[in-house]
């Protein structure tokens, strides 16, 4: 499979949120090892309307500067003070948009995810934990061992990168309201979240 080129990630950002579903994401960690999971699950951010967007109406910190780097990096924050989050920043360079990649399923290293998780391999894992492998977007850089650092990542380069797949079955692609933004008054109701039905 072919890595996405920038050109993917500079577009409209709720198209690009749909069809990131299916595709694997790579982490290679310091080791050498290759982490795969196949995208399950996302969420578009909007900056120039949206009001769950950190970025909205082009507000501009230290945290969100790099939801205006060029498409294609990788935006990664915490939440509670204690989980990470990755999004890929979309659109244009200066307009501050991005998918969060909300879940996955295991394709590569899967042991090795399991052990940054739970402390164990695939194979001892809880039925809990199974259905709890990759199901947020704090598990997932968990299992991916993704943290602050890698903010700002090029997902053209060689340690953070999503490889091309064959489009998942539309049947089982669903649309929704995206979760935790109660706070963000009209926004709350965009169908911005895209999920593929187990």
């Amino acid at each position: 499979m072919s890595r996405l080129d920038r050109s993917f990630y500079g577009r409209d950002t709720l198209t690009v949120a749909r069809e990131l579903l299916g595709k694997h994401l790579v982490r290679v960690l310091p080791s050498g090892e290759r982490l795969v999971c196949a995208i399950t699950e996302t969420e578009a951010y909007i900056g120039r309307m949206d009001k769950a967007c950190h970025a909205y109406g082009y507000r501009r910190t230290a945290r969100t500067e790099t939801l205006y780097a060029r498409p294609g990096t990788a935006y990664i924050y915490l939440i509670y003070g204690m989980y990470c989050c990755l999004n890929l920043v979309t659109e244009a360079e200066g307009e501050p948009a991005a998918v969060l990649i909300r879940g996955g399923r295991p394709v590569e290293n899967g042991d090795i995810l399991a052990q940054h998780r739970f402390g164990c391999p695939q194979a001892g894992m809880t039925p809990y934990q199974r259905k709890n492998f990759l199901n947020g977007p704090g598990k997932l850089c968990r299992a991916l061992a993704l943290t602050r650092t890698q903010n700002g990542l090029d997902l053209l380069g060689e340690e953070l990168y999503v490889l091309d797949a064959p489009a998942p079955d539309l049947s089982n692609v669903r649309t929704g309201k995206r979760i935790g933004i109660d706070y963000a008054q009209e926004a709350v109701d965009f169908p911005w979240r895209f999920w593929l039905e187990d």
